[in-house]
Order: C-alpha cells, then structure tokens, then sequence
C-alpha cells in the first residue's frame, strides 16, 4: 500500500522570467538591431497573437522551429514538419464519440452481484477514478501549458486535435459511469482519497504548474531544458508509463467478455494515447535535434531518474490496485511489464535501457500497442471508426 508520508520529491525551481531569443543569430540586448514593437514581442513571448506585419516577407520552410520561433505562428503552409500534419490527419481520421459503443451487456454483468468480484470491481472504480482525473490533467497541460511555448503551427494543429480528444476520453470515462451507475462522488473524488490514484497525480501536477508558470519564457539553455524536462514527464512518463497498468487490466476483463464496453471504450482511448505519446516523443527528439546543447550528460542523467521515478510509481500502483493475482494477472508480472514498457520509451528518446532483460508478459497488449497492428485489433469496427479517410496499416 502506499504510504502517504512517502514524499513526491520532484520539487520544482521557478525561475525568474527571461525574454525568448530569436532564431536568427542576433543580440537581442543590442538596442540598434530591435525596435520598440519587437522589444514588446520579445517581452510577451511570441504566441500568434501579435500585430500583423503588413508587407512582411513570405514565410520560408527554414524560418519554422518547435521552440523558440519568431516566423508567423499563424501561418500553417509551407509544412516543415509533416509527421506532425500526418499524425493530425490521422487522429482526424479516426473520430469516435462514446456514446457509439453499446452497454448494456456491461449494465447487466454489473448489476449481477455474481458476474465480478469484489476485487475486480475495485479495479474497475480505481481506474476509473484515475483516468477521468488524469486525461484532465493532460487538456489542462496542453492547453494551458505545452501549447504556448511550442512555436509551430502544425504542430499546434496536432495539439488542439490532442486536446479535443482527451476532451473525449473524460466523456468516456464519465460516460462509464453513469452507465454502470457507479457512484460518481466516489469515483471523481478519488485523485485526493485513494492514495494509488492520488499519488500519480500528485506527481504530475508541478510539471503543468511549471509550464503554466506566466513568467515562464523559453529561451535561454536553463529554459529550454525545463520545456524539454515538462515534455518529457508528460508525454513519455504520464501518457507513456502511467497508463498501461490501468489499460491491461481494464483490457483483461474485456479478453474474458466481461465489461466488454467499457474494455472498447479503453482500446479506442489507448489507440489514441499511443498516437499522442508518439506526437511527443517526435516533438522531443525535435528539440533535441534542433538544440543539441540541451541534451547534455547531465540532463539525460535527470531524465533517466525521472522516468525510473515513474516506473516506481507505476509499480506501486500496480501492487496497490492488485494485492493478490485476479485475471490471470499479477503485480510481480505487472513490475516486470513496466520495467519493459519504460526500455521501450527510454530507447525512443536516445537513452539506454535501464532495465536490461525486461520481457512482455502480456503479450497481447501489443496488438493494442503498436499502430501498425491496429487494423487487426480493430477489425470489428474498422468501417465505421474512419470518418472522411484511413489509417494506412504496413
């Protein structure tokens, strides 16, 4: 169980506010080279919503940037990124609203006081009660947060997609409730009751604090890791650890038809996350590319705590939410898992792994897990899932 004088030591050092610098190599402190219209940009950030520039030069491919870009933000085209539009594309492609999935088989197997047991209940409340809570965390990161500090307008386009889809995740999870009849006081409220929830929220928060600082501006080396540490908490420790106990043991109740509603509820979320953690991950590594001074051993050193700091409390959660084996499952197979789970995100931002050996246990989760295998997994709704075009499966 957790225990609740265990400290989150993830304090956060807010800095005093620094204007961005821009992308072209000119001293900004220099007063000949800026004017006083520029000195004000500089001094807000540069967000889209400055004054137009009539008779400014077209915009050139080389003028974008992820971070740190003073080309216009409101023009999209010419594209310098296209996995962002694609991936934008795609997740347009692939509209799904929950009210789509049917029910009432799940409204029967609840109610039958012999269907579940009292431990598979508890798991179906506690992760109910953490995702409603954490994709919420997410929408208020994305568009409090990540959105203004990143500089590019495609990818921006990927980030109000992402946002209304984490929009859509909360209404199913809500929409999990109501049907089932679930106590909904109970279950909304367990981010500040139920330790194995709170605990990971807990840790989440100073990352959106942090980013949603208003004196906060990128652009100085101090800054700029700070974005990169805050995009990586998010988008490969909560989007891309904190997820997969609750989604596998969800997807293990509908694997033995049970709750099969809910369980297509959760494989249309997890579809969705991947793409969202994988949008991450490619902004990241772009970052990274685009200032390779931010990537310093240092740094990586912190990143490789930070992530085993997830894996940690991923881990309890797992024990906290299984304390012994139900569904086939259990937590000693649950560690091994996210031990596997955090190899794979460490290699997809250029570190090592740090858990050599690690194997998959649950073998069928990667047909949930890797996109390539997603028209397989989907096969039953597939025709109805695309709206206005299609995913392309190798």
């Amino acid at each position: 169980m957790y225990n609740w004088d265990d400290p989150i030591n993830e304090a956060l050092n807010k800095p005093e506010p620094v204007v961005p610098t821009a992308t072209e190599k000119v001293d900004i402190t220099s007063s000949d080279q800026i004017s006083a219209e520029s000195t004000d940009v500089l001094d807000q950030g540069y967000t889209g919503m400055e004054n137009l520039e009539k008779g400014a030069g077209r915009i050139q491919v080389d003028d974008k940037a992820i971070i740190n870009c003073r080309a216009d933000l409101n023009q999209l085209i010419p594209f310098k990124y296209d996995w962002a539009w694609q991936k934008y594309l795609d997740g347009s492609a692939n509209h799904w609203m929950p009210e789509e999935i049917p029910m009432h088989d799940d409204i029967k197997v609840w109610n039958d006081p012999k269907a579940l047991t009292e431990d598979e209940r508890k798991i179906v409340e506690v992760n109910l009660g953490f995702f409603s809570t954490a994709d919420s965390l997410v929408a208020n990161n994305l568009v409090l947060a990540v959105y203004k500090h990143i500089t590019n307008p495609e990818c921006r386009q990927y980030l109000l997609r992402q946002a209304f889809e984490e929009a859509i995740h909360t209404h199913a999870y809500t929409y999990c409730v109501q049907s089932l009849g679930l106590d909904e006081g109970k279950i909304f409220n367990m981010y500040r009751e139920i330790p194995a929830v709170a605990t990971k929220a807990e840790w989440a928060l100073p990352f959106t604090q942090s980013l949603g600082d208003p004196t906060f501006r990128t652009g100085t080396k101090e800054n700029n890791q700070r974005l990169l540490r805050d995009l990586i908490a998010f988008y490969v420790v909560f989007e891309g650890i904190f997820f997969y106990v609750g989604f596998t043991q969800i997807l293990s109740m509908g694997r033995r038809n049970l709750l099969t509603g809910v369980a297509q509820q959760f494989q249309y979320i997890l579809r969705d996350e991947s793409m969202h953690m994988n949008f991450g991950i490619d902004v990241i590594n772009q970052i990274k590319a685009e200032n390779p001074e931010l990537w310093s051993e240092q740094f990586q050193s912190e990143m490789i705590d930070l992530i085993k700091k997830g894996v940690d409390l991923e881990t309890r959660y797992a024990y906290d939410t299984m304390p012994k084996p139900i569904l086939g499952m259990n937590s000693k197979l649950f560690e091994e898992y996210i031990k596997f789970i955090a190899n794979r995100r460490f290699i997809q931002i250029g570190l090592p792994e740090q858990y050599p050996g690690a194997t998959n246990p649950f073998e069928w989760m990667s047909e949930i897990m890797d996109l390539k295998k997603e028209k397989n997994f989907f096969e039953t709704r597939v025709t109805e899932y695309k709206t206005g075009g299609q995913l392309k499966f190798d």
